[in-house]
């Protein structure tokens, strides 16, 4: 009968709890059987041991008797012969009167101390008996004496032992099994509480959470785990929920408004004048909607690593004076650049997009002027923009960098879509530098401090 890998499969417990209890078992089977073994030679050796010991010390006695000439000691043995150089018996015991120990033969081949077990025909009528024999020479005589001990008891004490751990091993088997299914129901409760709990959270937005496993073993540490892994996946996705809304909401405001802007449109096509400022409006809006969709999708690049950046050696300081000449028109801000030359390697309208949002933030938060500070620590470049607006309220800092995040109304007055800090982060991440956030400064505004590695 063939079985096949299927029929394997299901031959194996699906349950973990199953399979570590059938595991347990097969060990603790292997480990009686090897431990019950090693006790019954060891039983069965000291048994054997203890015959030998009666023996030599029959032996020892017997010998000083016969070595004095006095052959009665031998007689009165329970189980003895003393054998001439030729193998003929000339002493032996009354209990075995007629028969003999060793043959001729055997007794002439006996050139040391020997022992053997054999079965002669040494009981009650002649029926065999199992004895023990210890045979050896007396001095240069060449006679041997040869003394034996019946070894049925010891080997029915044997073999009682081999029964009594036959029987002892399926119960000793059978009650280790059982202890060790209930540790591992015990140890593995939390992982089935855990299971349950798990399969009753639906969405990532409950607030309902792993139970606490006591302890510091593993179970402890994974559920710990995987409550941390819960707790941040629910804010991850609170966080691009809220992503979604705020876009949402960011869209809709522009849309609304071109869609009025149309609806005005077409209500006064008698009116070239109105026509045309409602275009216009429109053509604000789209512009608005268009930088948007960028920004998203810049943000959306590098969530999923893959803003592409273009390096080529640019010069900071370089850049910098470029750049807020183009700004200060559009912005109204009074620049200030300072430093001198600092190249990197990087992508120049990144950087550009850095700081169009950097002065668009100061601007809209109602600062004047803003000053950049440019140099290098070792193999950091730095860029620090600082400002004399009222700087960050404290408890923005934390979160200045999250998108759709925006500052008191009170400091900016503005209805930017609250990326432009996000997008200062994500082109500074995407060239392997880093932006911290912070108040004071040379102005006393806010303060922004970009670093690159240097070129």
């Amino acid at each position: 009968m063939k079985i096949g890998g299927g029929d394997l499969v299901r031959l194996v417990p699906a349950s973990l709890r199953a399979r570590l209890a059938v595991l347990f078992g097969a060990g603790t089977l292997l480990v009686l059987l090897l431990a019950l073994s090693l006790l019954y030679l060891a039983l069965d050796r000291q048994l054997a041991g203890a015959v030998d010991v009666a023996l030599a010390g029959r032996s020892d006695d017997l010998m000083a008797g016969v070595r004095a000439q006095d052959l009665t000691a031998v007689a009165g043995d329970p189980m003895a012969q003393l054998y001439d150089s030729a193998g003929t018996p000339i002493a032996t015991s009354v209990s075995i009167a007629g028969r003999v120990l060793l043959s001729p033969a055997q007794a002439r081949e006996v050139r040391g101390t020997t022992v053997s077990s054999r079965t002669l025909p040494l009981g009650t009528d002649g029926a065999p008996l199992r004895v023990r024999l210890r045979s050896q020479p007396v001095g240069r005589t060449g006679q041997v004496l040869t003394v034996a001990l019946p070894t049925a008891a010891v080997e029915d004490a044997g073999d009682r032992q081999l029964i009594v751990l036959a029987v002892a091993a399926p119960l000793l088997i059978a009650l280790l099994a059982g202890l060790g299914w209930l540790l591992l129901r015990a140890a593995l409760r939390p992982v089935d509480l855990l299971t349950r709990e798990a399969a009753a959270i639906s969405t990532l937005d409950s607030d309902r959470r792993l139970p606490v496993v006591r302890g510091d073993d593993e179970i402890a540490r994974l559920a710990a785990t995987l409550d941390g892994m819960l707790a941040r996946l629910s804010v991850a996705f609170a966080r691009e929920r809220a992503f979604v809304d705020d876009a949402g909401h960011e869209l809709r405001t522009p849309l609304a408004v071109l869609r009025g802007e149309i609806d005005l449109a077409l209500g006064a096509v008698d009116d070239p004048d109105e026509v045309r400022e409602s275009l216009l409006a429109a053509q604000g809006q789209v512009a608005r909607l268009e930088r948007l969709t960028e920004d998203l999708l810049l943000l959306a690049r590098e969530r999923a690593g893959a803003l592409v950046v273009h390096r080529v050696p640019v010069d900071l300081t370089d850049l910098a004076i470029a750049e807020t000449e183009l700004l200060a028109p559009v912005t109204g801000l009074a620049f200030a650049v300072a430093g001198g030359p600092v190249v990197v390697e990087a992508d120049a309208d990144r950087l550009r997009q850095v700081l169009i949002n950097l002065a668009t933030n100061s601007a809209a938060a109602g600062a004047t002027a803003a000053h950049l500070t440019i140099g290098a620590d070792g193999a950091t470049a730095r860029l620090e923009w600082a400002d004399d607006g009222p700087g960050f309220p404290p408890g923005l800092l934390a979160a200045a960098f999250e998108r759709f995040v925006r500052g008191d109304p009170a400091r900016s007055g503005a209805s930017g879509a609250g990326l432009g800090l996000s997008i200062v982060r994500a082109v500074v991440a995407a060239h392997g530098g880093t932006a911290q956030l912070g108040n004071g400064g040379p102005l006393g505004g806010a303060v922004v401090t970009v670093r690159l590695p240097a070129g």
